[in-house]
């Protein structure tokens, strides 16, 4: 099998999982293996897939694939509405494609070989031509599939902010800054709690689950970076971004709190300030935070563990010296609906019931296999949808597991979570919780084929995806 095969959703386990030749074609739609873009003349801008090692903590070294040798990669800021050309040249040890997470663009320059989009082979450049929207905290990072390899896929440092600015900025603040979160050294364990509660009566099986040696903030542990320098008074900017490929994250910065100014980059109907966030894998939160706690801080998880292992930074106030400081904060629970409108959403058109199940371990595998309405991909029957119309999907999670849903191309507006109706919300990554039911609506107005996903790099990895396509 070549390495272009190998790297999608074909993947041939060593246990013995095997798929047949029609889901192979299944997979790779035809448009797939059609020839690179061609790049001629300069193009807007330009990225590296590259090897690099870096040193994320004193003595801590870790071997990884990031964009221009860096993590986070390059910032980029676009304008809304204005087109843009950006090279993708891969140095990597395989074919890979870079996907443009959170914009409503054409299938093919998304970067989702499930849609359509042309991997980029090794040593080649792939130029991606789209024009951003919407305005907001977008972000880019590779969509290859890693299956049991933790050197590929989104266990590497292949991400980056990805600034679309349009007409209406946040407001006034003092200073911006861009935080991303990810863990490194992955490694394969038996099933933990990690992502499940293991209680009576949540649906439990044995495949194994990924672990890791260490968290960053902007790849360096907490404490081994320069720290956040900021001045009383001042109102600073976060953009904050989960780029972790299994792990949720539970964040705060004693004696302060954050006041939400969007979420996944589109701003929030009802901003409400917080003590405590939470970000499930791809998600974004845009916060203002005052600064009028002096001393020496730490921003970080609010699991000891998740510090010990360096999730965090040090916040330090102009004038302030000392070890920094943790408190835990007063329990809270991340609920969206406190970001939107109480109001019931507008009715759709149709609406799509979707159960989401681990059905465990299958054919030899020692990994669980994920369903959609009791299919794997790729065999999962594509939803059908008609340009113009207002669609609202119902995601039941069968599972004891976290699930953060992501649409490709489209942004969709919360319409219920369990029994709370709401509205105004948008949002392309949604956290289902264990056993929840949520609903959210989608208007199909970007024709082409539309990946919906796990987000969780293992999930999406064994079976859990689905297209939407237009009729």
């Amino acid at each position: 099998m070549t390495a272009f095969n190998l790297n999608r959703r074909t993947f041939l386990s060593s246990a013995g999982m095997a798929l047949a030749a029609h889901s192979l074609r299944a997979i790779a739609p035809a448009r797939a293996n059609a020839a690179l873009a061609q790049t001629s003349g300069k193009a807007d801008h330009a990225l590296t897939i590259d090897p690099c090692t870096l040193e994320i903590g004193p003595g801590v070294q870790v071997k990884t694939l990031a964009f221009n040798g860096q993590v986070p990669g390059p910032l980029l800021r676009l304008r809304e509405g204005a087109p843009v050309t950006i090279d993708v040249t891969n140095n990597g040890p395989e074919a890979d494609l870079t996907h443009w997470h959170g914009l409503a663009i054409d299938s093919l320059n998304d970067g989702a070989m499930e849609e359509g989009s042309p991997m980029i082979g090794v040593g080649k450049t792939q130029r991606y031509t789209f024009t951003p929207r919407p305005s907001g905290t977008r972000w880019y990072h590779t969509h290859a599939a890693a299956y049991d390899n933790l050197a590929i896929g989104t266990y590497t440092g292949q991400f980056g902010f990805l600034i679309i600015q349009g007409k209406n900025e946040p407001g006034h603040y003092d200073q911006e800054v861009n935080l991303a979160i990810h863990h490194w050294e992955p490694s394969f364990v038996p099933m933990v709690d990690t992502m499940r509660d293991a209680s009576a009566n949540m649906p439990l099986t044995t495949g194994s689950d990924v672990g890791y040696k260490y968290a960053t903030v902007n790849a360096h542990m907490l404490g081994a970076g320069e720290p956040l320098r900021v001045k009383q008074g001042q109102r600073v900017l976060m953009r904050l971004l989960n780029a972790s490929a299994t792990e949720n994250v539970v964040l705060a910065l004693p004696g302060h709190k954050f006041t939400i100014l969007a979420l996944d980059g589109n701003p929030v109907p009802v901003q409400k300030s917080v003590e405590v966030l939470s970000l499930a894998v791809a998600e974004r939160v845009d916060a203002i935070v005052e600064m009028n706690s002096p001393g020496v801080w730490i921003l970080g998880s609010t699991k000891e563990k998740a510090r010990q292992m360096g999730l965090g930074i040090v916040v330090e106030y102009a004038g302030q010296t000392g070890t920094p400081v943790w408190k835990n904060p007063a329990p809270a629970e991340w609920d969206y609906t406190q970001f939107a409108h109480t109001r019931p959403a507008a009715t759709p058109d149709e609406t799509f019931v979707l159960t989401f199940r681990d059905i465990g371990p299958q054919q030899g595998s020692k990994f669980d296999t994920w369903t959609i309405n009791n299919k794997s991909w790729p065999d999962v029957d594509p939803l059908i949808v008609h340009e113009g119309k207002r669609y609202r999907m119902v995601f039941r999670n069968g599972s004891g597991d976290q699930h953060p849903i992501h649409l490709h191309r489209h942004s969709f507006e919360i319409a219920k979570i369990g029994e709370k109706q709401m509205s105004g919300l948008m949002k392309d990554t949604i956290n289902l919780m264990p056993l929840q039911t949520v609903e959210v609506d989608f208007v199909a107005n970007n024709p082409g084929d539309t990946l919906l996903h796990c987000h969780q790099q293992l999930h999406m990895d064994f079976g859990f995806m689905q297209l939407i396509k237009y009729a």
